[in-house]
C-alpha cells in the first residue's frame, strides 16, 4: 500500500482513480472531489475542508479524521467504509451507500445525513442539529446513539437499536419492522403509520404516540406523565409499567398498565374497536 503523509491537497480531483493508498496526516483544503473513484484507501489524522472528498470509493477506512463545515455532501456513492473516533461539521453526509460502519462519531451537523444507506452500523454517535437523519435507509443496528435532530428515521427498514437517546420530533414515520431497547424517545407523532414496531424497556415521552401504527408492542416500558392521546388508530400490545395519562381510540390488542388517567373512546374509533384496555 502506497504512503502519502504531512502534505496539502486543493483543486479539483487531486487523487483522483488511486488504489490502496495510506493517507496520514493529510488536509485537503480547498476544491472538489478530492478523493474520488477510488478503492482500498486509509486516511487517518487527516482534515477535509473541500466539497465532496469521498465519492465512488470502495473500501474506505477513515479514523481520527475532522471534517470542516465546508466539506458538505462529502461521503457519497462509497461503500464498504469504515470510520471511527471522527468529528464531522459538514452537513447531508453518508448518501446512496451499502456496508457503512461508525464507531465513536460526533456529528455536529446531521442535516440529512444517513440517506438511502443499506447495511448500517453504529456504535456511540452522536447526532446534533439538522433534520431528516437515516431517510429511507434500511437493515440497520445501533449500539449508543445520541441525537437532538429533528425528524430521524423516516420510512426505514429493519432497524434494531439499543442504549440510544432521542429527542425529536415525527421519529419512525413511515417504517417498518422497527425494534428498540433500552432507550429514551422524546418527541411528538412517535411512529405514526409504521408497521412491526417493538419496544422493550424504554421511556416514552411527547405527544400523541404510537398512533395509525400496525402489529405494535411494547414490553416493561414507561410514559411520561405529560403525554396523551396515544395509541390511536393502532393495532397495539402493551404492557406499562407505572401510569399511563391517556388513551385515545386504540383499534384492537391489549393495554395493561400500573394506572390509566383516562381513556377516550369516541365515535370516530375504528373497527374491530375491541382493544381490552385495563390496570394491574
Amino acid at each position: 500500500m502506497e504512503l502519502i503523509k504531512d502534505k496539502q491537497f486543493g483543486g479539483e480531483r487531486p487523487l483522483f482513480a488511486r488504489h490502496d493508498l495510506r493517507l496520514e496526516n493529510i488536509t485537503i483544503t480547498d476544491g472538489e472531489s478530492g478523493i474520488k473513484q477510488c478503492q482500498n484507501i486509509e486516511a487517518t489524522g487527516c482534515h477535509f475542508y473541500g466539497k465532496y472528498p469521498w465519492w465512488h470509493v470502495d473500501g474506505a477506512r477513515i479514523a481520527s479524521c475532522y471534517f470542516a463545515p465546508g466539506s458538505r455532501s462529502a461521503i457519497w456513492y462509497t461503500n464498504n467504509l469504515q470510520m471511527k473516533d471522527c468529528v464531522i461539521d459538514g452537513p447531508k453526509f453518508f448518501r446512496e451507500m451499502n456496508n457503512v460502519e461508525l464507531e465513536n462519531v460526533v456529528i455536529n451537523d446531521a442535516d440529512e445525513v444517513f440517506w438511502r444507506v443499506n447495511g448500517l452500523k453504529l456504535k456511540n454517535v452522536k447526532l446534533h442539529e439538522g433534520t431528516y437523519p437515516f431517510m429511507f435507509s434500511q437493515n440497520i443496528y445501533v449500539d449508543g446513539l445520541e441525537s437532538d435532530s429533528k425528524y430521524v428515521f423516516q420510512y426505514c427498514k429493519n432497524v434494531e437499536i439499543h442504549h440510544a437517546n432521542i429527542v425529536t420530533k415525527d421519529s419512525f414515520w413511515e417504517c417498518e419492522n422497527i425494534t428498540i431497547y433500552d432507550s429514551v424517545l422524546d418527541g411528538e407523532y412517535l411512529a405514526w403509520h409504521s408497521k412491526n414496531v417493538r419496544l422493550v424497556n424504554c421511556h416514552l415521552a411527547g405527544e400523541q404516540l404510537l398512533c395509525y401504527t400496525q402489529d405494535l408492542v411494547l414490553e416493561n416500558c414507561t410514559i411520561d406523565a405529560a403525554c396523551d392521546r396515544m395509541f390511536e388508530y393502532s393495532t397495539v400490545e402493551a404492557d406499562i409499567r407505572g401510569r399511563i395519562e391517556n388513551i385515545k381510540n386504540p383499534t384492537s390488542g391489549h393495554i395493561i398498565a400500573d394506572e390509566i388517567g383516562s381513556v377516550t373512546i369516541d365515535e370516530n374509533i375504528r373497527q374491530p374497536a375491541n382493544c381490552v384496555i385495563k390496570t394491574r
